[in-house]
């Protein structure tokens, strides 16, 4: 295990404070839910449910922002391995996307993941309240840096949506997928322009909807007050 992964096991004892209050308060198995994807203009949104068993030794889990993508890769199978732990994933396409919006995409996302896993008595939910979710649940604004069942879930959710942005790279050439994961860089918009979207975009997505339908060009009202 590299050093930077050693030296974050000793923020995991206490990134398991908010499911120790849960346990405390009676719920038995605590599901962290995360998300990833909302902002790029291709590709699904994924969102993660992990639930830890208690008493588990926990792999040196941080929010995923703060990893780098071998850190990741290295962690996911640390959560992966650890005995007992439950994992759900939940992904929403572009087109759903486009047909809901994307918080809407998201909360389904969340939903679908949680579905996914066994046992589930509480939630923890990464940002905001979300809508639907089938047991109680608390909101947790940076949970992914406060919870240690977010934060895995936020690496699984990160490292499945890089894993599906790299097999597009191979399905749809030209738009640099693996690089930039579908999120507006110079590069994905050049390449936007010179191939179009394909099936992958998000065409509710201003930056893709103005390349399919260009708004048009306003007149130049001053120049041509000038021009008087």
């Amino acid at each position: 295990m590299s050093n930077r992964v050693s030296a974050l096991l000793s923020e995991a004892d206490e990134l398991l404070r908010p499911e120790r209050e849960c346990w405390a308060e009676g719920f038995c198995f605590v599901a962290g839910v995360d998300e990833v994807g909302r902002g790029p203009l291709a590709g699904p949104v994924v969102a993660a449910a992990v639930v830890f068993p208690r008493g588990v030794s926990l792999p040196a889990v941080n929010d995923s922002k703060k990893l780098t993508a071998p850190e990741r890769e290295e962690l996911e199978r640390a959560i992966r391995a650890v005995p007992g732990v439950s994992i759900g994933i939940g992904e929403v396409s572009a087109a759903e996307i486009d047909r809901l919006d994307i918080l809407r995409a998201t909360w389904r996302a969340m939903r679908l993941a949680v579905e996914q896993l066994g046992k589930v008595d509480f939630i923890l939910v990464d940002g905001r309240p979300v809508k639907g979710l089938p047991y109680p649940s608390r909101a947790m604004v940076g949970g992914d840096g406060r919870s240690a069942s977010i934060a895995a879930a936020s690496i699984v959710a990160k490292v499945y949506r890089d894993r599906l942005m790299e097999e597009y790279e191979t399905r749809y050439p030209g738009y640099g997928f693996t690089g930039h994961k579908g999120y507006g860089t110079a590069e994905h918009l050049e390449a936007l322009r010179r191939l179009g979207p394909c099936p992958e975009h998000r065409r509710s997505f201003r930056p893709v909807r103005e390349i399919i339908d260009p708004p048009p060009e306003q007149p130049d009202l001053f120049g041509a007050m000038e021009d008087e």
